[in-house]
């Protein structure tokens, strides 16, 4: 199998490992450098539990691949915060009760940070009516910019207040 030493600077800190050059990032995050905060969960896409940041936009990581990503910079959920402090959006999250087992809950924080992000760099969404305003995160907005990230508890009300709330801090 062919191999390829890839380095990545993940949560702050560089990291360099050694994978198979088939390996995503999902499982080089996991499984190589042992940071369990991004979840498998359907390994194709589709659910978002596995987003994290990567060079400051959210990514599905388990669709990259681990060495197309070399030198970038990930971010998970763990990384989020500065020393004991929450990220606002982490603490958001907390006060609302927007999670509930749990499993999603780091894939939803760092699709959350990335895309409140994109929002105050005025990216539109499917549902943004006027493309020329500023973009007014009404809660259609932050349900149409969350809706690759599912929750199977069904937390989506609770995390669309911790979202909301969080864009206004």
């Amino acid at each position: 199998m062919p191999e390829a030493t890839i380095t990545l600077t993940v949560d702050g800190r560089q990291r360099t490992v050694r994978v198979d050059t088939r390996t995503s990032l999902l499982d080089a995050l996991r499984e190589r450098l042992g940071n369990t905060s991004p979840k498998k969960g359907c390994d194709h896409g589709q659910c978002g539990a596995c987003t994290v940041l990567l060079d400051g936009r959210r990514t599905l990581s388990c669709l990259s691949l681990a060495v197309a990503q070399d030198g970038g910079d990930v971010v998970t959920a763990a990384g989020l915060g500065g020393g004991d402090a929450l990220h606002p959006v982490q603490q958001a999250f907390i006060d609302h009760d927007g999670l509930q087992c749990g499993y999603c809950t780091p894939g939803q924080v760092c699709s959350a940070v990335g895309m409140l992000d994109e929002a105050a760099k005025g990216h539109p969404s499917h549902v943004t009516a006027d493309l020329q305003a500023d973009t007014d995160l009404t809660d259609d907005e932050i349900r149409e910019r969350m809706s690759g990230n599912l929750c199977r508890c069904g937390a989506y009300v609770n995390i669309v207040a911790a979202i909301r709330e969080a864009a206004g801090r």
